[in-house]
């Protein structure tokens, strides 16, 4: 069959609009190969509206739980909706009914639209330790577990708009923040920048490499590397904040003519 609409990603933004595919009766096949979207990592989620608390797969799980009670199924045989769970889309291509999805275990689907919900991964910190210890004192959101390190000594890594920002809501409640950037300048807005330095509780380390994160089950510190000097410096830290960027989860929709994706 030719499906209306095929829906990649099981996030917050695939979910809704699975659910919205359902009510408007289009004929769609929702795939995602987990849950829940980057959020599903947090142990406690605070900001979102209407629910005071709750984990990242509790969130996920609710996602599910959503989509499910639209989809086609048990007594809901009448629904649009068709789910392909566990899934991974690794190709697409154009065809004469629109495109043909295949999925990593070699099945294709046809369909006339699609809408990537796929989301995007966070670049990640490479260094020494780095990977060990994510989630351990290493994390990527300020948001989910800022408030963790109430009164502690923390380091953001990233000079542009997000690392700023990221360090003004960790100055609220951190006992210091030292922001470390790979050049001599900050890519973030000059008025962000300002406003931020001013803060006493906040340093930047500008043009340093950094080269170790330290700590044996718990992070303890980094270790960076002085461009100008090549001397290497520790800096003393129970959170690292990395903020260098994001890519976005699109690889499989890559192709030299879809100058629309």
């Amino acid at each position: 069959m030719v499906y209306d609409l095929i829906i990649i990603g099981g996030g917050p933004a695939g979910a809704a609009a699975a659910v919205y595919a359902s009510r408007k009766r289009l004929q769609t096949l929702f795939i995602t190969a987990e849950w829940g979207g980057q959020s599903v990592v947090s142990e406690k989620i605070y900001n979102w509206i209407g629910t005071t608390s709750l984990s990242g797969n509790e969130l996920a799980e609710n996602f599910k739980k959503h989509v499910l009670a639209n989809a086609e199924s048990g007594e809901n045989k009448s629904s649009t909706l068709k789910i392909k769970e566990g899934e991974k889309v690794n190709a697409i291509e154009k065809n004469d009914a629109g495109f043909k999805v295949k999925t990593e275990t070699s099945e294709e689907f046809l369909t006339k639209t699609i809408l990537i919900t796929s989301g995007s991964g966070r670049r990640k910190l490479v260094a020494k330790n780095a990977d060990r210890l994510e989630h351990k004192g290493l994390t990527y959101c300020a948001s989910c577990d800022g408030p963790l390190f109430s009164g502690m000594d923390v380091a953001v890594v990233g000079g542009g708009n997000a690392g700023f920002e990221t360090a003004a809501q960790l100055l609220a409640y951190c006992k210091s923040v030292t922001l470390l950037n790979r050049s001599d300048t900050f890519r973030a807005d000059e008025i962000t920048v300002l406003k931020v330095l001013k803060n006493p509780k906040m340093k930047a380390i500008k043009n340093i490499d950094i080269l170790e994160v330290k700590g044996d089950k718990f992070v303890e510190g980094i270790v960076y590397k002085e461009k100008a000097t090549g001397k290497k410096m520790e800096l003393k830290a129970t959170g690292i904040f990395v903020e260098i960027g994001q890519i976005p989860n699109t690889g499989f929709a890559k192709e030299p003519d879809w100058d629309y994706f």
